[in-house]
């Protein structure tokens, strides 16, 4: 990427699949960025960068890449893989492109050094923020690979979630529960085994995750 191609990208600001960084921060924040691109669509990480756009650079990027390079090796379950690529912005002064693409072995989840292998958080990217991953976004990211095919009596419940959508437009697990009368995870076991099947779409968002129709 040439210097020129860097602002116009910056220019763009942050947002669900892009992120600025000054300087590689702290183990666990920086796995909790790459770990939202991998399970969300992918996107790109420009560490040398201020939140503003003010494109400040590194003066330390081989340092900086091993710290980002260890962070997600150390933090990511599985771990996930990366592109870098440096971009001189000034003598001696470089920016470092972290490219995360849409990962096949989701959900990536965040754990600590003490035990790599154990179950952690997953994260999503809303917007220009990394969020964890609700339950149902979990379970929608474990089945993505699986070739079975999803079965489910349409009773009443269902035909009066279906009613709601076409009048309301989404709904999330709580209003679902509450309108069906019946327990939350009955609910939110509904609405995945929907989405799995296609007829509802799963949005992440900060404050509750909501299901509209898919078609």
């Amino acid at each position: 990427m040439t210097l020129r191609e860097l602002k116009q990208l910056v220019s763009l600001g942050e947002g669900i699949s892009l992120e600025f960084k000054r300087r590689v921060p702290r183990d666990k924040r920086i796995a909790k960025e790459v770990i939202a691109l991998a399970n969300t669509q992918g996107g790109r990480i420009l560490v040398g960068v201020d939140d503003d756009g003010e494109i400040t650079g590194l003066d330390d990027a081989s340092e900086q890449e091993f710290l980002l390079r260890r962070a997600i090796e150390r933090r990511t379950q599985p771990v996930v893989d990366i592109r870098t690529e440096r971009i001189v912005v000034a003598p001696r002064r470089d920016v470092i492109l972290v490219t995360v693409t849409e990962s096949d072995q989701k959900p990536h989840q965040l754990v600590g050094d003490d035990d790599p292998s154990g179950d952690g958080t997953a994260y999503v990217r809303v917007e220009d923020m990394s969020v964890e991953a609700s339950d149902e976004s979990v379970e929608m990211m474990e089945s993505a690979n699986s070739v079975n095919g999803v079965t489910f009596e349409f009773g009443e419940a269902e035909s009066l979630l279906m009613r709601y959508l076409d009048d309301y437009g989404r709904i999330t697990v709580g209003e679902y529960a509450k309108l069906a009368d019946i327990s939350t995870e009955r609910a939110s076991a509904t609405l995945v085994r929907l989405s799995k099947a296609n007829l509802l779409r799963l949005h992440a968002d900060r404050k509750e995750d909501y299901f509209t129709l898919a078609y």
